[in-house]
C-alpha cells in the first residue's frame, strides 16, 4: 500500500494551529457533531473531557471481526446493549462533510467517543463530502458540491485534487475534536458512480488521491470506503496500471453485499491491500435487534493491522499452563501420580494469585496442598487435599470481567479459552489469546450447557458460570 512519509510533528502542530486561526477547525466541528455537542468539543472543552480524549487509542488499531455501521451515532445504552450481546465489536460512525445524510449526531461528543474506545469498540470514523459528478443521487442539499469533473489546461483535474484536501483537513478537524487521535484511520465515503464516465472517474480518483496525501501529511492514515465495482475496482486498476499517477488509501472498505463474512471479492484483484487493510460491507441496511435494542445496520467484516492478535505470555519462569485438558488431581499413592505439567500449572496458577509460595517443580508438597485449602475456603468450596475440575474453571476463569468475541485479543481470552479446555465440552482449544471462530463455538456450547444466553459473547452471565465453576 504506498503511502507518503510524514512531516515532523512540529509541523503538523504548526498545521492545525494554522487551521484553528482561520476558523476552519471551529466550522469542521460544527459540522461533525452539531449544536448539542459543540460544548464539548470546543478549544474551552472541561478538564474531564479533555483528560478523555489524552486517553484515546488509535482506532481501530490491529482487528480481525465483525462490525456495523449506522446513520446516527447509537446512545449509549445502544451501545451497552450491543456491546454485551451482539457480535459486533466495530462501529462506523459519520464524523464530517456535508453530503452526508445524518449532519446531526447529537450522540456523537468527545465522551461518546472516549467511552467507546474504553469499552473495547473499534471506530471506523467516515466523511460523506462531495461525491463522483456523475453520481446520480448528489447533492442532496443546496449547500452541497460535487467533485469538479474539469481537467484543466494539463489533464490533472488540479480542482477534484485541491477538493480532497480541502475536506480531509475538515475531517482531520472533525476527528481532532472529537479525540480521535493521530494514526488512527479516517474514511472517505464514496458513493457509486458510472466508471465508464472518464472525467467523473479520473476526479474522483485524483479527489481521493489529494485526500490521502493530505491525511497522511496531519498524521492519519488514510482509508476509502466505495462500491466494489465503481470506487473500489478504480483504485485497484489505479493500482495495478497506474501505481506512479495517484496517491492510494492505506486500507479500502469495500460495499459488496454478497452475503459472505470475508473480505474478498471478484471485483478486484486479490493481493491488493493485503494484508490488513480491508473492510467488506456484506450486507446492506436492515434491522438487528440485540439485547432489546434493535438499530438498522449494514454489516462489515474488517480485517485491518496485524489483525487481531495478543502478545506472547510467560508464567512463573517458563512453566506451561495453557494444557490440552485438567484432570483431577488428588494425592499420591502406590498406583497413581498426578501429571507433572498439570501440577506445575497448579503450583504457578497459585502463585499468581498469591496463594503459594513453593516450588513450581510438580511436587504434591504440604505447601501446595496448604494453598489449595486456602484457595477453597476463599472461595467458599469443600476444603479437600483434591483439586477437582470444577475448582480448575474457577481458577482458570479467575481476573478482570473483560467483555469478549470475535476479535478480542489479549489475557482475559486466554483465561477463557483454558477454562473452556478444563470444562471439556468441545474439542479443546490452543490458548492462543485471540477469540477466534473456534472459540466462538466453544463459548456457545458451553453456554448452551450451562443455561446462559447463547450468543459467542463471553460478557457477566457466562464470567459468571466460569467463576463458579459450572459445567
Amino acid at each position: 500500500m504506498p503511502r507518503t512519509s510524514l512531516p515532523p510533528l512540529s509541523t503538523r502542530l504548526r498545521h492545525a494551529a494554522s487551521l484553528a486561526a482561520v476558523g476552519l477547525l471551529t466550522l469542521a466541528t460544527v459540522s461533525a457533531i452539531g449544536p448539542a455537542a459543540q460544548a464539548g468539543a470546543s478549544a474551552s472543552a472541561s478538564p474531564r473531557a479533555t483528560a478523555a480524549r489524552e486517553g484515546n487509542v488509535v482506532t481501530p488499531g490491529d482487528f480481525t471481526g465483525f462490525g456495523f455501521d449506522q446513520c446516527h451515532a447509537p446512545d449509549q445504552k445502544a451501545m451497552n446493549a450491543w456491546l454485551q450481546n451482539s457480535p459486533f465489536l466495530s462501529v462506523g460512525i459519520y464524523i464530517s462533510g456535508t453530503s452526508r445524510a445524518c449532519r446531526d449526531q447529537p450522540n456523537l461528543t468527545p465522551t461518546w467517543i472516549s467511552t467507546q474506545l474504553r469499552n473495547g469498540w473499534r471506530l471506523l470514523p467516515i466523511t460523506l463530502g462531495p461525491q463522483a459528478s456523475c453520481q446520480p443521487r448528489f447533492p442532496r442539499y443546496s449547500d452541497d458540491v460535487k467533485i469538479n469533473p474539469k481537467p484543466g489546461k494539463v489533464g490533472r483535474y488540479a480542482l477534484a485534487k485541491q477538493q480532497g484536501m480541502d475536506e480531509a483537513v475538515s475531517a482531520v478537524a472533525a476527528a481532532q475534536a472529537l479525540g480521535i487521535v493521530e494514526r488512527s484511520t479516517l474514511w472517505y465515503d464514496l458513493e457509486g458512480y458510472d466508471n465508464s464516465n472518464t472525467d467523473c472517474r479520473e476526479s474522483a480518483l485524483t479527489f481521493l488521491s489529494g485526500w490521502t496525501q493530505k491525511i497522511h501529511e496531519l498524521g492519519y492514515v488514510s482509508g476509502v470506503y466505495s462500491s466494489a465495482g465503481s470506487g473500489i475496482a478504480a483504485l485497484d486498476a489505479a493500482r495495478i496500471n497506474r501505481p506512479d499517477r495517484f496517491t492510494l488509501p492505506d486500507a479500502i472498505w469495500v460495499a459488496r453485499w454478497d452475503g459472505i463474512a470475508n473480505t474478498s471479492t471478484s471485483y478486484i484483484r486479490e493481493d491488493g491491500w493485503r494484508p490488513g487493510g480491508r473492510v467488506k460491507q456484506y450486507m446492506g441496511g436492515h434491522d438487528e435487534t440485540w439485547g432489546g435494542v434493535r438499530i438498522n445496520i449494514d454489516r462489515n467484516y474488517l480485517d485491518l493491522g496485524r489483525g487481531s492478535v495478543a502478545e506472547a505470555e510467560t508464567h512463573c519462569g517458563g512453566v506451561n499452563v495453557s494444557l490440552w485438558e485438567y484432570p483431577l488431581l488428588r494425592p499420591p499413592t502406590d498406583t497413581y501420580r498426578p501429571p507433572a505439567a498439570q501440577m506445575k500449572a497448579l503450583q504457578c496458577l497459585l502463585r499468581e494469585q498469591g496463594f503459594y509460595d513453593g516450588p513450581t517443580g510438580g511436587n504434591y508438597n504440604p505447601q501446595l496442598v496448604k494453598a489449595m485449602n486456602a484457595w477453597q475456603t476463599e472461595h467458599q468450596v469443600a476444603v479437600t487435599s483434591s483439586w477437582f475440575v470444577r475448582h480448575w474453571i474457577m481458577l482458570l476463569a479467575s481476573g478482570p470481567r473483560e467483555v469478549l468475541k470475535v476479535g478480542s485479543a489479549g489475557p482475559a481470552v486466554r483465561r477463557v479459552q483454558r477454562a473452556l479446555n478444563a470444562a471439556a465440552l468441545t474439542k479443546p482449544l490452543k490458548a492462543t489469546g485471540v477469540f477466534d471462530a473456534a472459540t466462538s463455538n466453544a463459548v456457545r456450547a458451553y453456554q448452551q450447557k450451562t443455561g446462559t444466553p447463547v450468543n459467542g459473547v463471553v460478557a457477566y452471565p457466562t464470567w459468571g458460570r466460569l467463576e463458579a465453576g459450572t459445567r
